[in-house]
């Protein structure tokens, strides 16, 4: 079971919009990059190894970084100007484009879809989606499981309404699972493989085949204005990392378990999984943004954002060279 000591060590401290500093307008030639990062992934491996400090230490532009539990605190300091760049999935940015933040898509990496599931407990007698019905379901709402929940439920005939939903942070949400006060909990990696490695948890299913794992890099739309040449180098050292990275998986098992606080077995079925591929970064190909476009404009038939968007307006290109 996923135990609050190991979900607390795995995110870390919040850092949260209402007591992060409000920065002016970004400058031009920026000296220095502020990045909002979660413990997983890319970014994470970047950060452990001083691959941008070291890219742009002849340029004197210090690199700060600021963590983060999940994607929408981290979109809403960027939004505001607290930050310059950061990485959330897919729901997030929905959320903060429907607040009207000044934000950009600029980049984008991708996931597996074995690594968000929804779980019950082995003993449970929930056996398909559709058992759901009347039952108590987990998630952080605004989350990449928000999207797993709406689209896992469809498949299966049912609605969000159709069950009693709790918007519980994965903490919280995995305290309630262990002592069975919800019977079911939409979750994403590291924690979904953290509960599986537990004999009381049964996956009821994954997102594979259902939702594509399009997650984003985003930045402070003022910034990436002055400093797309920055925004690039960026991208294209993330995808350094990642490239190595695979080529070099059980010193990057160890890395990832070093920074996360996972056992490295269990980070070992995270970075396994079918699609995995630290990588796979790049700047938005026209498929993402599509995918985006699509549940946007369903989270808006669904009422779950309040005006539809317009993805495309908010996603930059870099200049051709």
């Amino acid at each position: 079971m996923v135990t609050r000591r190991q979900t607390l060590g795995l995110i870390g401290a919040a850092a949260v919009s209402t007591v992060f500093p409000i920065a002016g307008k970004a400058s031009a030639a920026a000296k220095e990059l502020r990045i909002g990062w979660q413990k997983n992934g890319v970014l994470a491996l970047a950060k452990s190894q001083g691959a941008l400090e070291k890219r742009f230490a002849d340029r004197g532009i210090k690199v700060a970084w600021s963590e983060f539990t999940s994607g929408p605190p981290l979109l809403e300091a960027l939004g505001a100007g607290a930050l310059d760049f950061g990485p959330t999935g897919d729901v997030p940015p929905l959320f903060a484009q429907a607040a009207r933040g000044n934000l950009l898509y600029v980049g984008t990496y991708r996931g597996s879809g074995q690594g968000s599931a929804i779980l019950v407990h082995k003993d449970s007698p929930i056996r398909s989606v559709a058992d759901l019905k009347g039952k108590k379901l987990a998630f952080k709402r605004g989350s990449s499981a928000h999207n797993i929940t709406v689209k896992v439920l469809r498949k299966g005939g049912l609605t969000p309404s159709d069950v009693t939903q709790l918007d519980l942070a994965p903490p919280d949400a995995a305290a309630a699972f262990k002592n069975g006060s919800i019977d079911a909990w939409s979750i994403w990696d590291p924690y979904t493989a953290i509960a599986e490695a537990d004999p009381n948890t049964r996956v009821l299913t994954t997102a594979e085949g259902v939702v594509d794992s399009w997650s984003y890099f985003l930045g402070n739309g003022d910034f990436v204005a002055d400093n797309g040449d920055l925004i690039v180098e960026v991208i294209d050292e993330l995808k350094k990392v990642g490239t190595a990275a695979q080529s070099n998986f059980d010193e990057t098992v160890k890395a990832i378990a070093s920074i996360t606080g996972v056992p490295e077995n269990v980070t070992k079925v995270v970075l396994s999984r079918r699609g995995a591929d630290l990588g796979a970064v790049s700047t938005l190909p026209d498929a993402a943004i599509q995918y985006q476009q699509a549940l946007a404009d369903e989270f808006y038939d669904l009422k779950i954002i309040p005006r539809k968007l317009d993805i495309a307006s908010i996603v930059w290109r870099p200049k051709a060279s």
